[in-house]
């Protein structure tokens, strides 16, 4: 293999379309000059002892004098990150961190963590995202004060809606006195946080180094204990630059907290309805955060012969398994018990608002259907952001971590379960066989619809990649949504690491850096990391793309080149229609054309 890690996947070149960004140089001059004009004046080459001076050998000894620093405050800093385990940590460069970055890369020896180069905070937020869902920890990213943390905020939007865990460290300089005149003063705020309090976990502003560790400890602790969400400490530059007055305390081991599991009186009671039910239903949304989540909710699953809704937002059962219900979903029709473990918009698979006129609520569950509840979410208030989703009333609503309970669960169901409800068990089985049999048959039926056209169709875009890798160990790492769901309708999902979920609160923008962030977790594991991303969100943040290639990251991405946000084109048609206008001009401002975008394949970075 090449260093580069591409060359093992070249036998997908012909189904497989990267992207390049090529730049136009602009000559001044260049036009006056083809119309007759005279040529521009060129600028000499610079002189020997400019070229020296600024080429020659930097003195590298420390100097004992005023003007430096020998000890500063942030390599205290950097190992009080350190102590907490986080291996990456991404950034585009800033000013107000300059301090703690510097001493990442040379104090920290760029390791545990390494820095990973970003042209936009907003990518270094989403490939935060992406490689946290992957490696069951947290990044860190780096933050330029405002302007930079205004630029992460829609990607930490997108994680706190998706529950994912990040450390932000945000520079800043407090002191108003010490700031530089002009843009020191624009980048800088009385209180950073405030940008994005909404939708963080935890923040914290911290004026000493001993409150630097306490706080980020804590931030850390706090946003990896469920549900997940990202911990902001803003690093004054100050406090980071300068050597400390007084020495800080030592470091101690960093302990993660054991995840909350569910009142035992609770799950005996939520055994005792599932094995007396009819037709009970599981409903798993951010339930599995580790291959072991899976494992055990196949185990209640088969313990009981009850069909899984799984809502995609992680992988949480596999999606060839004949208790799938994903994808026949009327057995919520027919359910005298429900079970909901994690889910985030339980009203929105339990009942709908369908986008009518007079926008109404319908319900899809019979009456006396007994809803129960296990999600870490109940112990969490909302605010501004309506990330909760509408509100849905469960019979037994239990503050815990779903994954951390289900072995309780399983044990508690195998206490109650009757010799008379285990024979049941086979006809069950046979009956959910028979019903996803019919509902894939159904779904390979419906793929070859449009085949041949052109842009190509979203299924068979699909199938013709999962042809071509199904024989390796893979991971698909982008969303599915806007993909009709094809993969998880015709592939077989049958491993915790082959899927991740969406973006979480639907910014675009997210799909090709958090594909980068995931393909990182995944690099160490050797395996074929697949993109499948929209032409759209490719151009929303295409600086990705270097960043996966400057860190040798080993990314399979297949752009589909609608030219079209087909979405928003429906929504226009459906405006127009409703308003009995002409639907026809639905591409006004939708469509990615005229230029259309030049996607091409993309070289193997040169090896370093």
């Amino acid at each position: 293999m090449a260093k580069s890690g591409v060359n093992r996947f070249n036998f997908l070149a012909g189904v497989a379309t990267g992207s390049v960004a090529t730049a136009a140089a602009v000559v001044p001059g260049a036009a006056n000059a083809a119309a007759g004009a005279t040529e521009p004046t060129k600028l000499a080459p610079p002189s020997t002892a400019l070229a020296q001076a600024d080429t020659g050998p930097v003195d590298t000894a420390p100097v004992a004098d005023h003007l430096h620093v020998t000890s500063p405050g942030s390599d205290y800093m950097v190992d009080v990150v350190k102590n907490l385990g986080v291996e990456y940590l991404a950034c585009m460069p800033g000013s107000t961190f300059r301090g703690i970055h510097e001493s990442f890369v040379n104090h920290g020896k760029n390791t545990a963590p390494e820095l990973i180069s970003c042209h936009h905070e907003e990518i270094s937020a989403a490939i935060a995202h992406g490689y946290a869902k992957v490696a069951g920890k947290p990044m860190a990213i780096l933050v330029h004060n405002t302007v930079g943390l205004q630029h992460a905020s829609m990607a930490i939007y997108n994680a706190w809606c998706d529950r994912v865990p990040m450390l932000i460290l945000a520079g800043n300089i407090a002191d108003a006195a010490a700031r530089r005149p002009g843009v020191e003063w624009d980048h800088t705020a009385v209180d950073v946080a405030a940008i994005v309090r909404g939708y963080v976990k935890y923040d914290d502003s911290p004026m000493s180094l001993d409150q630097f560790r306490e706080s980020t400890t804590r931030g850390f602790q706090i946003a990896t204990t469920p549900p997940f969400g990202a911990a902001l400490i803003v690093v004054d530059g100050d406090l980071a630059e300068n050597p400390p007055e007084k020495k800080p305390a030592a470091i101690d081991p960093y302990h993660p907290s054991r995840y909350p599991v569910g009142d035992p009186s609770a799950i005996d009671e939520i055994a005792k309805l599932l094995v007396d039910a009819q037709n009970p239903v599981i409903i798993a949304g951010r339930m599995a955060r580790t291959p072991a989540g899976m494992e055990h909710l196949i185990a209640l699953a088969e313990l009981l012969q009850v069909p899984v809704i799984d809502d995609t937002t992680r992988m949480n059962f596999p999606s060839n398994h004949y208790l799938n219900s994903s994808f026949n979903r009327s057995v919520i029709g027919q359910a005298d018990v429900v079970l909901a473990l994690e889910v985030g918009d339980l009203f929105g698979i339990l009942a709908d608002v369908p986008d009518v006129v007079a926008r109404h609520t319908v319900r899809k569950l019979k009456p006396g259907t007994t809803v129960l509840e296990i999600n870490s979410e109940l112990g969490v208030g909302a605010g501004n952001y309506q990330d909760k989703q509408r509100f849905y009333p469960s019979d037994i609503p239990v503050p815990a971590d779903a994954e951390a309970t289900l072995p309780s669960l399983i044990e508690a169901v195998q206490r109650q379960l009757t010799a008379d409800r285990r024979a049941k068990n086979e006809a069950r089985a046979a009956h959910f066989r028979g019903a996803f049999r019919a509902t894939r048959e159904a779904a390979l039926r419906q793929a070859p619809v449009g085949w041949d056209q052109s842009p190509v169709n979203i299924a068979r875009l699909c199938m013709e990649v999962w042809n071509q890798i199904k024989g390796e160990d893979w991971a698909l790492v982008s969303q599915t949504q806007f993909l009709s769901k094809w993969p998880q309708r015709l592939w077989d999902f049958t491993k915790h690491y082959q899927w991740i979920g969406d973006a979480g609160g639907g910014g675009v923008g997210y799909v090709m850096p958090g594909a980068v962030g995931a393909a990182l977790a995944h690099k160490a594991h050797n395996r074929l990391v697949v993109n499948i991303c929209g032409d759209g969100e490719l151009l929303a943040a295409p600086g990705s793309l270097w960043t996966a290639a400057k860190h040798r990251i080993p990314l399979l991405t297949i752009v589909h080149n609608n030219r079209a946000w087909h979405q928003e084109v429906m929504h226009l048609q459906r405006m127009a229609t409703r308003r009995d206008r002409d639907p026809s001009t639905a591409h006004v401002g939708t469509t990615i054309d005229d230029p259309a975008v030049d996607i091409g394949v993309s070289s193997e970075p040169t090896p370093s």
